[in-house]
């Protein structure tokens, strides 16, 4: 009773005390998320369009909000609930367990969208050939019939949505049970494929893919085209003609459905993670051939570009509006970002923009892609080989960014147009440096602090 009573601060200093916790866990939050980007406040918007925005280019784009995933202090970000499995699925999932976590992490249910084309896809893609691949050991088959795909494909989304990935993913990826299948190819058992192909030669172009050469070299690919020709015509079918391309016969529905079914043999014939190398490899020459991007109208940019330029920070100012509406689509590498430099630049030189407004605008290969929050060096190029999204518990989801490659991006010339991506003038390094490699999505329990931190301060000053 003659002890003399607490004082409580006033609530103006207990704001400011709060105030100046804010900012200091803030800073910390600058740091840690120096290339964090932001996926998911347009994951819901538009589905149909899910890669490009309905605004116009003429308009500035609203900032991505960051992601606030879960806190790794309180519940775990694999919530592992139990899959409804069908029960009708033969296939052996448990052998392939640790795959199917990459697979699930690489396509987690925020940005799945946004690595679907570089990390996602080709990952669920190689799980899928690897799990048939796998299981024809037993089985002796290297195709699911047309029903039982349909209970296999629905058991691992479901697997895959239970750690945490995409609901969407079939759609994402445009896969669907008849990928499953045999499709049109009229070999898809061992003991059949192994009478037609030579299988040895066939183990030997593929068992190591360089990942480098590859793409040019085409060792493993052409060895591939030869075997799903070979199965082709297995039942005596004539070519109508051998002066068809290559290029035709690889796009026709049985040559492809063939190379589906040698691709499956081969991870039959390899350990999962060899397996899951060579396709994510092999894909990786399809990804980076071809720019993903969805390019708005450009008639905006051509009136104020186009000819003899007048004003140049009228025309940048333009120039600046339009690239900020691909950046709000997805990550690419940093050749696809090379491809997307020059289809644009063709487009402009086709509305009359003669001028090298790259230079003048000074707008980098990182423009094209996927843009960083609240930071002074932004975008993020991911690298031209295959990577996946990694998963800490202490630090949440990262991915690797090539940083270093700060480069300007080239105006298109006549050169550069007719130069196939293996003679590319512009050098990337094949695997980035240590410096380069950043987080490129991080658990935000940093930013649930500094969020719970506010909050109490705006209770108490309000």
């Amino acid at each position: 009773m003659g002890g003399s009573q607490l004082l409580s601060p006033p609530p103006k200093l207990l704001g400011f005390i709060l105030f100046l916790l804010w900012l200091q866990e803030f800073y910390k939050l600058e740091n840690v998320l120096l290339h964090s980007f932001a996926l998911v406040n347009q994951q819901n918007e538009e589905k149909e369009n899910t890669f490009m925005l309905a605004a116009s280019p003429n308009s500035a784009p609203q900032p991505f909000l960051p992601l606030l995933a879960p806190s790794p202090m309180g519940t775990p970000f694999f919530h592992n609930s139990t899959p409804k499995l069908s029960g009708r699925c033969t296939l052996n999932f448990t052998s392939v367990d640790s795959l199917m976590s990459t697979t699930a992490v690489d396509c987690w249910t925020s940005f799945a969208p946004f690595l679907a084309n570089v990390i996602c896809c080709p990952q669920f893609q190689a799980t899928l050939t690897i799990l048939i691949g796998q299981s024809s050991k037993e089985t002796g088959m290297l195709a699911l019939g047309s029903t039982h795909s349909k209970y296999c494909l629905s058991d691992i989304q479901q697997i895959l949505g239970s750690q945490g990935a995409s609901s969407d993913l079939q759609e994402i990826c445009s896969i669907h049970s008849s990928n499953l299948t045999r499709g049109s190819c009229p070999v898809y058992d061992i003991n059949g494929f192994e009478s037609v192909v030579d299988s040895s030669k066939l183990l030997s172009a593929c068992r190591k893919v360089d990942p480098v050469t590859e793409c040019c070299s085409q060792i493993c690919q052409n060895a591939v085209l030869e075997a799903a020709n070979k199965l082709a015509l297995r039942n005596g079918e004539l070519m109508a003609s051998f002066s068809i391309s290559n290029s035709l016969i690889e796009h026709s529905s049985k040559i492809d459905s063939c190379r589906s079914i040698v691709l499956r043999w081969l991870s039959s014939r390899l350990n999962t993670a060899s397996a899951k190398l060579f396709l994510r490899r092999l894909s990786n020459c399809n990804v980076n051939r071809v720019c993903q991007l969805d390019f708005p109208d450009t008639k905006a940019v051509a009136e104020n570009c186009g000819n003899m330029i007048k004003n140049n920070t009228t025309c940048c100012h333009s120039m600046e509006n339009y690239v900020s509406h691909l950046q709000k689509q997805s990550f690419i590498t940093n050749l696809q970002a090379l491809s997307c430099a020059t289809l644009l630049g063709l487009k402009l030189q086709e509305m009359n923009v003669s001028t090298n407004i790259y230079s003048l605008c000074q707008i980098t290969l990182k423009d094209f892609s996927l843009q960083a929050v609240g930071t002074q060096e932004s975008g993020c190029l991911l690298p031209s080989l295959p990577s996946d999204v990694t998963f800490d518990p202490s630090s949440g989801f990262s991915f690797t960014c090539d940083l270093n490659d700060n480069i300007a991006a080239p105006w298109p010339s006549a050169s550069q147009i007719s130069s196939s991506s293996c003679n590319k003038s512009v050098n990337f390094p094949a695997l980035p440096a240590a410096t380069s490699s950043q987080f490129g999505l991080i658990a935000a329990d940093m930013m649930l602090r500094v969020v719970f931190s506010l909050l109490l301060l705006l209770v108490i000053l309000l």
